[in-house]
């Protein structure tokens, strides 16, 4: 055939494609969306009345409910249907680059390297150990595939090894609430104990005598961790110790042995203050102590070697935090003496200490800095790193008396590596290299860059992009534009297998770093909280208007995408700048902020409202109000939308994303489409299965991609 007709021919085949997606697009058009009756429900705070006609969502009990949503999934199926090929060739596209029978790099703790694999066409991992050295024989400690039997969701976490290394405590979620029921397996014999203790967070702390076990203890309402109990081995549980209980409902508790291995330290924490209590991990029965009292907006966290405590803290307005030392008999703040000072440019994020090395993970113009110094002083140094869109950071580091540092890099063009460097000698071994499988994967066909959008108020909002190298920066290609920005959480410049489905068909990704993060230090985070957390929501808006301005997409070819926190954030724009996107998807959207920061029976409730503020004072009432998605949404166009959230999430409880989208659908006043998914047996995390998470994502990838035409 000659090169003309084969152009003919693929003219011909597109005008075919094109008339028939014509044709399934009308055909969507007419499927009867799912229409929520109207029960109105008056709500009433500060004289303020809301009139909320889907307060009665908020029950999973009501078989109305569970209908409703059952409708949702219907919609979306037949809605996708034309899809779900498509959706199959792009899970298996990604499941293929990734290595199945895989396992991580082995890590030494008190005798034993502890690895943990996975094996063909299986979904969960399988925690294995071995003793002395790295090639003994393997000690499988558990298997989560013959354990995730017969449950729809499984989630093994918490494991914690005892002193002995004879014993191991574990938690288990089958319903996937983040509710997990604490076990003991004998890791001589295989016999696990029939001790069970409900409603914890998973995680256990051992006391050096190798049969006390510390652990916390969830409100069955709330899910707030209040509670630490001490358990001993072999007792029933009913008699467990109450040794702490955290009244503040502002606060979490957690309990953790400090990595000298000689205290169990219980922590206590809210968005803005701190506070620990110990005891030396040989005398389990002893009073705890407290470290120095809580005090509002002081922020510190412990770690311990030789005689004395490191603390890093926020102590006399160290914004960026700075490192201070105290003797371990007199641990209150007053004698806590400079050790690393508050430096203005350099946020400190966290300590590692080692036998005869500290390392410093720092942040400086958003960039991560791994600084390694001998405690003598000696010698002070940077590990060198030579991209601006990378993420660096400290791994698993539990063996104290090692001259080795393992850390993890990668960048957006880079795959992850696992490295160990000798704190003393400078060499560094690569572990491990992520492998990417397929055989079609090279670097050098992408391109990463960070570009810098200015706010509506002047400052500099940092972008980290990629894109093929074929990709045109020209207006006309697809973009993904992704941010999260809350609770100070940063979400670094990282390396995705699963996304290289949206660049090799011609998508640019981009990470707003947007304020409510810390990329650019803790005032960075402070600067989109509370009564500014709208500059969040600008700063995402601006950042697109750039990306458009500057010839990176435009307007018909601009989407957004964010979960939890960052779905509030898909909802905000949705209100207010609707007109500069093509699609949204928004994953488990925090989208009903009002009504839950009212409601204290909700989990995390009670412990944010120094992140959003109370509203039970009217100034943060009516703050929280004017941007509320669900509180705002008008009658307008909106984007073409897709929403997924799961019945049993625990964090974004599903009734918040399911009011808005039925709320969406009596306002909308356009012909987009708006999809809600549930999944039914999951969580905040979704599917729990290695690669059915990946389902997840082609159907969010499908989405976006039938948009631009690009199902093939």
């Amino acid at each position: 055939m000659r090169l003309l007709e084969k152009k003919e021919l693929v003219f011909l085949l597109s005008l075919s494609f094109a008339a028939s997606c014509q044709n399934n697009r009308k055909e969507m058009v007419d499927i009867k969306a799912p229409n929520a009756k109207k029960i109105p429900t008056e709500l009433v705070k500060h004289g303020d009345v809301r009139i909320d006609n889907y307060y009665w969502l908020n029950d999973r009990e009501n078989p109305e409910v569970i209908a409703y949503l059952e409708q949702e999934n219907a919609y979306y199926n037949e809605h996708t249907a034309h899809t779900k090929e498509f959706q199959t060739t792009l899970f298996e596209e990604m499941k293929s680059r990734i290595k199945e029978d895989d396992s991580s790099v082995p890590y030494k703790q008190n005798g034993y390297w502890y690895f943990t694999r996975y094996e063909t066409a299986r979904d969960y991992p399988i925690y294995s150990r071995r003793k002395g050295k790295e090639d003994a024989p393997e000690e499988i400690i558990f298997d989560c595939n013959l354990l995730a039997e017969g449950h729809e969701y499984f989630n093994l976490g918490g494991l914690a090894i005892s002193t002995d290394n004879n014993l191991a405590a574990f938690g288990v979620d089958t319903f996937s609430r983040r509710q997990y029921q604490l076990r003991i397996k004998n890791l001589k014999t295989g016999e696990i104990y029939p001790d069970k203790i409900e409603n914890t967070t998973g995680g256990a702390v051992w006391a050096n005598d190798n049969k006390t076990l510390f652990y916390a203890k969830k409100d069955p309402v709330t899910l707030r961790s209040d509670k630490i109990y001490r358990h001993v081995l072999g007792t029933p549980t009913e008699s467990d110790v109450l040794v702490f209980h955290e009244a503040d409902e502002t606060f979490n508790t957690y309990v953790y042995k400090s990595k000298s291995k000689k205290y169990i330290i219980i922590g206590s924490s809210s968005t803005l203050t701190s506070e620990y209590r110990f005891l030396k991990a040989d005398d389990p029965t002893a009073k705890f102590k407290v470290f120095s009292p809580r005090k509002r907006g002081l922020e510190y966290s412990i770690a311990h070697y030789e005689d004395y405590f490191y603390v890093m803290t926020n102590k006399d307005g160290a914004t960026n935090f700075k490192l201070m030392k105290v003797e371990e008999e007199n641990t209150l703040s007053k004698n806590w003496k400079e050790f690393i000072p508050h430096r203005d440019h350099v946020l400190l994020e966290d300590v590692d200490i080692f036998k005869d090395y500290y390392v410093l993970s720092e942040r400086e113009n958003g960039l991560n800095n791994l600084k390694i110094t001998r405690w003598d002083n000696n010698e002070s140094y940077y590990l060198p790193f030579d991209n601006e869109t990378y993420t660096a950071y400290v791994s698993t580091n539990p063996d104290f008396d090692t001259e080795v540092l393992r850390y993890g890099y990668n960048a957006l063009t880079t795959p992850s590596s696992i490295i160990d460097f000798n704190m003393r000698t400078k060499e560094k071994v690569v572990k491990k290299e992520q492998e990417v499988l397929g055989g079609k994967f090279n670097k050098e066909n992408y391109r990463s860059k960070r570009v810098w959008a200015t706010a509506q108020d002047g400052v500099k909002i940092p972008i980290s992009m990629v894109y093929h190298k074929d990709t045109k920066l020209d207006g006309t290609s697809p973009l993904l534009q992704y941010a999260y920005a809350s609770y100070g959480y940063t979400l670094d410049p990282y390396f995705s297998t699963v996304r290289l489905s949206l660049l090799d068909r011609g998508f640019i990704y981009c990470i707003v770093h947007a304020r409510g993060g810390e990329y650019l230090g803790r005032k960075w985070y402070e600067d989109g909280k509370l009564l500014k957390k709208k500059n969040t929501f600008t700063d995402f808006i601006d950042a697109s208007k750039f990306l458009i301005d500057n010839k990176f997409t435009s307007k018909d070819h601009l989407y957004a995408e964010g979960g939890s926190a960052g779905g509030l954030l898909m909802g905000a724009i949705a209100n207010m700048a609707p007109e500069l996107y093509n699609g949204i998807i928004a994953a488990v959207p925090f989208v009903d902020v009002v009504t839950t920061m009212l409601d204290e029976s909700i989990p995390l409730t009670t412990g944010e409202y120094d992140e959003w503020g109370n509203p039970n004072e009217k100034e943060f009432y009516d703050y929280i109000k004017s941007y509320s998605p669900y509180d705002n949404v008008t009658t307008h166009d909106y984007p073409n939308m897709y929403v997924i959230t799961g019945l049993h999430d625990s964090q974004v409880q599903y009734w918040e994303p399911a009011k808005w989208v039925a709320k969406l659908r009596t306002h909308k006043t356009d012909t987009n489409i708006l999809l809600f998914n549930i999944n039914m047996d999951a969580g905040h995390g979704g599917a729990s299965g290695r690669f059915e998470s990946l389902k997840e994502v082609a159907k969010e990838y499908t989405f976006l991609l039938d948009l631009e035409g690009k199902i093939d």
